[in-house]
């Protein structure tokens, strides 16, 4: 795991001091050693930072040229199959031997694009990686990201230059007029409490989407062409859902578990200490019995709970721990310990997050940390095998009003919009039970409006997934336009199949694996998801609905594999997020931190969210009577992320 930076310049900035400092920018991601490569002649240089994991020598040392010497890589991640993908080049150049340098998946990509050329190889490779390549003979800058979007890359331009980078901080620091806020970001990240790709929190700069690839052509000294990404993985590519219908359940389980325990095993290799999160779920708690199935000793495995009781799964996770016998270690977080980590959260994320949860994925990543230097999850669980419970309930609420007349839910619409939001609350406070006011409240009225008028299942479960049109509203001078517009454009032969896409395509690489990255990286940790094998998720997608969701309960198909190791009953719960009480503490420990943020000289200072609505938000919060953590959440990880800007914008 590493980070990887550069830029092609027309300006005289190609120098051993700008690439060094901004490759330092991320030296988090890479503490074990740092490299840069510069060609002065086309303005072209590469930066690295390296966290090492397989070969530790200086054999694996990056930027890391060909010994044909055409090829120039700087790469972050890890290539699993790369030992196969070895004696498949050793096969090919059986008459001209190969003399390999080192051990490492880094040079035998190298070897791979040399031999096969950059496209061949790229498809080649399983694994999480955001890759660099400068061809010399072609002149060309090759970037790509891995096909989930495991990794990180972002690119643009900075005055007539082209930069890029693992994260933002690295692209700061380029000289130039300076980066300016996108306010459509803004309002995209309101909406959803991440900011979807291609965009970024910066005018001009732009994420590789997962499962594609661009190229930059340096024209003359440091000028530059670049290409519109293209793909080259996507679900599309791997056929239609329901493919292995005809297949008997079975023979789909046997093909299920073989897959998981050759990703695991491809996963485990490492030349440092390993380790696995450990919540006592299904997704990690899967993971951690193929581990512990393919080692001769214990699993190191690792949890953080929580003294509040409904959120703390801590408990869960060691039951599970006792009966596989792995080396399990638990840490229970107090608010204050918490609090301590949301200061850096702007550092930590580098653009607008607000997904709460991040917390917890720090502290988790900062105990295991202490112990190991890779550790394995269970992301992708939910998306790839139907585990979420929203699946099943956003079918029945479009099953129960699709059949309305468009003109029957338009009116009913108007007619809950009507009264305001802040108006329900005192009706609602009036006619209801006291115990049923924090779940029911205008603002749930007003998304349950929304609902009524999408005008296909797409829009409402976009709608389902996002925080409303009360949150991107409230961001100042920026033009509106249908959240259909926005998002990724999933068209599918089911209702089922076209929000696991929205979330594969999406919800996974812009908010979850981000959470992941970004935490872990922090303290200097790689994280892997087995789950994420590419020819698992070829291989999910495929499966039939009858194995996926069963008596309205998803992940059967997975549920059959973990039952081979652990009892139902050890694991079974209602699913929970990987949660805090932070809507509890935003009344207690956390209030004075968010009353600075949310005063209204605070806002206005900032200039880009309308403090009317966040005040009266806040209001009802500390309250008591409505709980408004999750909008109060967004507008507080921007303020904090504004607060460390040094210029508003």
């Amino acid at each position: 795991m590493c980070g990887v930076v550069g830029f092609i310049t027309p300006k005289s900035l190609v120098a051993p001091s700008l690439i060094t400092d901004m490759a330092s920018a991320l030296s988090h991601r890479g503490p074990d050693d740092s490299g840069y490569w510069l060609d002065e002649s086309m303005g072209v240089a590469l930066g690295h930072r390296r966290l090492s994991i397989v070969d530790l020598s200086p054999a694996g040392h990056q930027p890391m040229q060909s010994r044909s010497g055409r090829y120039v890589l700087a790469f972050n991640g890890e290539v699993y199959n790369f030992r196969e993908i070895r004696k498949e080049l050793e096969s090919a150049s059986s008459e001209n031997a190969i003399s390999w340098r080192g051990h490492s998946d880094t040079e035998v990509m190298l070897e791979a694009i040399n031999i096969w050329g950059f496209q061949a190889a790229l498809k080649k490779f399983a694994g999480m990686f955001a890759i660099a390549l400068w061809d010399r003979e072609e002149r060309t800058l090759y970037l790509a990201r891995d096909r989930l979007g495991e990794k990180p890359l972002y690119y643009g331009e900075i005055d007539g230059s082209f930069v890029f980078g693992s994260e933002l901080k690295a692209l700061r620091l380029f000289p130039g007029s300076g980066l300016e806020i996108d306010r459509r970001a803004l309002a995209l990240f309101m909406q959803f409490q991440y900011i979807p790709s291609p965009h970024s929190i910066y005018r001009g700069i732009h994420k590789l989407e997962p499962g594609a690839f661009l190229s930059v052509r340096a024209t003359e000294a440091g000028a530059f062409a670049l290409s519109s990404p293209r793909r080259y993985w996507a679900i599309d590519m791997t056929g239609r859902g329901g493919e292995r219908i005809h297949i008997d359940e079975g023979s789909l389980v046997e093909e299920l578990h073989a897959l998981l325990q050759d990703s695991v095993k491809r996963q485990m290799v490492s030349d440092v200490p390993l380790g696995a999160f450990l919540s006592g779920g299904i997704d990690s708690s899967t993971i951690v019995a193929l581990m512990q199935a393919q080692s001769s000793r214990p699993v190191r495995t690792f949890t953080i709970g929580f003294r509040e009781e409904s959120f703390n799964e801590a408990q869960h996770a060691k039951a599970v721990a006792q009966h596989l016998g792995t080396e399990h270690t638990e840490f229970y977080v107090t608010p204050e310990e918490a609090a301590a980590v949301i200061p850096r959260l702007p550092e930590i994320y580098d653009e607008p997050f607000a997904d709460s949860s991040q917390i917890p994925t720090y502290l988790v990543s900062r105990l295991t940390r202490q112990y190991v230097t890779v550790s394995l999850s269970g992301d992708g669980g939910d998306e790839l095998f139907a585990g979420y419970p929203r699946y099943v309930f956003s079918e029945i609420l479009w099953n129960r009003i699709r059949w309305l007349p468009r003109w029957v839910r338009r009116g009913a619409s108007k007619v809950l919009q009507g009264p305001s939001a802040k108006s329900w609350d005192r009706l609602l406070g009036r006619a209801i039970p006291s115990r049923l006011r924090s779940s029911v409240s205008g603002h749930r009225i007003h998304r349950l409006a929304e609902v009524l008028r999408c005008a296909n299942f797409n829009d409402m479960y976009v709608r389902l997934v996002s925080l409303g049109a009360y949150a991107d509203s409230i961001v100042l001078d920026v033009a509106r336009e249908s959240r259909a517009n926005a998002v990724k454009n999933v068209e599918e032969d089911s209702y089922l199949n076209r929000m696991r896409r929205f979330d594969i395509e999406q919800y996974l690489p812009d908010d979850l694996l981000v959470k992941v990255d970004r935490a872990s990286m922090s303290v200097a940790l790689e994280s892997r998801a087995p789950m994420l094998d590419h020819r698992l998720v070829e291989f999910a997608w495929k499966l039939p609905r009858h194995v996926l969701v069963r008596d309205g309960v998803g992940k059967w198909i997975l549920r059959q594999v973990l039952d081979r190791y652990v009892p139902r009953k050890v694991v079974e719960r209602p699913k929970a997020g990987f949660g805090i009480p932070i809507g509890q503490w935003l009344r207690s420990n956390l209030r004075e931190w968010a009353e600075h943020l949310l005063a209204e000289e605070t806002i206005r200072r900032h200039g880009v969210l309308d403090p009317g609505p966040v005040r009266r938000t806040w209001s009802e919060h500390l309250s008591g009577t409505h709980d408004r953590q999750v909008y109060l959440w967004s507008v507080l990880m921007l303020q904090a992320w504004l607060e460390t800007r040094t210029t508003p914008n």
